[in-house]
């Protein structure tokens, strides 16, 4: 029992210790994944991040964010100024929330949820539609199931306009004017094992990012 006790123990504090260069090789679950750009690599360890210790996350990378706040406009640095829906009162509700959450497991990448993704995010890419309904009519379960059989549950997310991965987290999760924070919900969600992402370029946005998340996938 202690020996098991100790094993516990220490997989949680690895899952924390970071790497000489600052981060940790235990959420880069994607790193020798050769289907995903570097960019949707850095998708899935941002999301893994944010997922193994979300109060640590939102204090870390999203609380400092209060201050760049203008009324509705943030100046996030290194960035245009972005107008907002709801101004500062969303990021305070999204860190009052995190500190409250609870960890998940990380999320390893799959093959077929990248692909599902990837055939949205080019078809958005030639149309500059937005949303979750392709140009065919076809919705997210459709897309996904076209390339395996999904178990538990499954969701998506897409971020549009976002210059790294570390801001496509963030503002999912501040999730300003969506009333539900849908984006955060899926984030958060614990029946979500695996995730598929593509990003790409957007007529409208410049940019666009698609997650698909499940909790299993069967060939």
């Amino acid at each position: 029992m202690k020996r098991i006790l100790g094993l516990i123990l220490f997989l949680l504090i690895s899952l924390w210790a970071p790497a000489e260069n600052g981060r940790n090789p235990a959420l880069n679950t994607a790193e020798k994944v050769n289907y995903l750009t570097p960019l949707e690599k850095e998708v899935i360890y941002e999301i893994n991040l944010f997922r193994s210790n979300p109060a640590r996350y939102a204090k870390l990378y999203i609380e400092p964010l209060a201050k760049y706040y203008d009324k509705k406009i943030l100046h996030y640095p290194g960035d245009q100024p972005i107008q907002t829906k709801e101004g500062v009162r969303a990021l305070n509700e999204c860190v009052k929330e995190l500190e409250k959450a609870t960890p998940q497991p990380i999320l390893y990448p799959n093959k077929g949820l990248s692909q599902a993704a990837r055939k949205h995010q080019k078809d958005q890419q030639k149309t500059g539609r937005t949303g979750h309904t392709g140009s065919d009519g076809s919705n997210m379960r459709q897309r996904v199931e076209k390339y395996g059989k999904w178990q538990v549950r499954i969701g998506e997310n897409i971020a549009y306009g976002n210059s790294s991965a570390r801001q496509i987290v963030i503002f999912l999760l501040i999730d300003d004017g969506i009333k539900d924070r849908g984006h955060r919900v899926t984030l958060l969600h614990p029946a979500f094992k695996i995730v598929g992402v593509a990003c790409g370029s957007h007529p409208v946005y410049e940019t666009m990012c698609v997650m698909d998340f499940a909790g299993g996938m069967a060939d």
